[in-house]
């Protein structure tokens, strides 16, 4: 029966649109997956109210999230507020000290207030932060999943990412993270699921681990 179902929950990583969800498939008669995405920040909105802002989009009670990369970051933010049923963090940190080196110092020096945002016809300037890969397959990506374009998002979401000050993860959030991810390369430490040879796209290219896996770590 209808009431029965998980509602599962979704949000992508930074700039990105929900499709890259789209060959995670659930069984229907247990779950229902509803796709999360980006809206604007307020004026110096911080993490914490936007994740607040991004729980009225959650209308069911006791769901899953799930999130990631910077999605994976928010999605620990919202828990914060909704009792969630599970929390699983895919391709993302659990702590301001997973943050590559060139993150930390961009806060220190605060140098990612003067990232070329405004250029984000540019298509290097969104794969740097967002994907990190290196194959020809760059372009296809972009065009195909990265649809959140606005400079006041990206100047907002590199400060959130760059400045998150979560000091240690929530003991019952479900971590995965790829042992090839160039992006968040200090993630596969501690609690964490890793999947060998996964990358930051991982879940695109690895969606048939996370089909088979999903609904056992959601059980």
């Amino acid at each position: 029966m209808a009431s029965n179902l998980t509602h599962v929950y979704m949000m992508p990583g930074m700039a990105a649109n929900p499709s890259i969800f789209e060959y995670i498939k659930l069984p229907e008669e247990d779950y229902q997956i509803h796709w999360l995405e980006w809206i604007l920040p307020l004026s110096e909105e911080s993490l914490f109210s936007y994740a607040k802002r991004m729980c009225s989009y959650v209308s069911h009670d006791n769901p899953v999230l799930i999130g990631v990369s910077f999605g994976g970051m928010l999605v620990q933010e919202m828990a914060k507020v909704l009792h969630c049923k599970k929390v699983i963090v895919i391709s993302s940190v659990k702590s301001h000290h997973e943050l590559p080196v060139h993150l930390k110092f961009l806060r220190k020096t605060k140098t990612y207030k003067i990232l070329p945002t405004q250029l984000v016809t540019n298509i290097e300037v969104l794969l740097k932060y967002a994907f990190g890969e290196t194959a020809k397959k760059r372009v296809e990506l972009y065009e195909k999943y990265l649809s959140v374009r606005d400079k006041d998002y990206l100047d907002w979401a590199i400060k959130q990412i760059v400045c998150w000050a979560q000091e240690a993860p929530d003991e019952q959030t479900i971590f995965i993270h790829g042992d090839s991810d160039l992006v968040f390369p200090n993630s596969c430490n501690g609690k964490t699921i890793v999947i060998k040879g996964g990358t930051h796209i991982m879940i695109i290219n690895k969606y048939k681990w996370f089909n088979e896996n999903l609904p056992k770590l959601m059980a």
